[in-house]
């Protein structure tokens, strides 16, 4: 951190709190609503020739209904192994097949795992929130050990991080909200 300046210091904390945005936001697209979405299955892994693979990456995924998921994979081949991969998957849904494509119905969601869902939601917003005053935290402290810097310039970074601060976490918030109305409507 040596000749560290207070710009470089928040900009690598914004990058840092970008990052914890952007992993909250990809967690809650596999958060399974009442309807199809293409994050319920970016996570599952596909043993395609022997890598693991994102389906994504191994197939074309789209959602032609609001409650079905199609997955057409680019090599026939792989149609059982994707198909094994949902299904083995924590994701609870179950994939069917003609062999050239798999269908996935996606069927509402009891009230129960709504509500299970949605107290995911907000620990996982309330994770990243953390995340994000551990980067300004440490920020904090990293400015604090500047001593070529004026008190003026001290107090304007310490205040440009707490506007970064409460720009990302307002963000974790808002996506949290949003995942928690869709998880609600039925």
């Amino acid at each position: 951190m040596h000749g560290e300046t207070s710009e470089e210091i928040l900009m690598d904390a914004e990058m840092r709190m970008d990052g914890a945005v952007s992993s909250l936001d990809h967690d809650l697209a596999g958060f399974r609503s009442g309807r199809a979405s293409t994050g319920l299955v970016d996570r599952i892994l596909v043993d395609y020739y022997g890598t693991p693979t994102p389906i994504s990456q191994c197939a074309t995924v789209g959602t032609p209904e609001a409650n079905m998921i199609t997955i057409r994979p680019w090599d026939a081949s792989t149609l059982p192994k994707i198909e094994k991969a949902i299904r083995t998957s924590d994701a609870g849904l179950n994939p069917s097949s003609d062999g050239q494509i798999v269908r996935i119905n996606v069927p509402p969601l009891s009230e129960e795992r709504r509500a299970e869902l949605t107290k995911l939601v907000l620990r996982r917003t309330e994770e990243a929130r953390v995340a994000i005053r551990n980067v300004r935290r440490d920020a904090v402290h990293a400015l604090d050990k500047l001593d070529h810097i004026s008190e003026d310039t001290l107090h304007d970074a310490k205040d440009d991080l707490q506007k970064l601060t409460d720009k990302h976490v307002h963000t974790v918030d808002q996506l949290g909200e949003r995942k928690t109305t869709e998880l609600r409507e039925v």
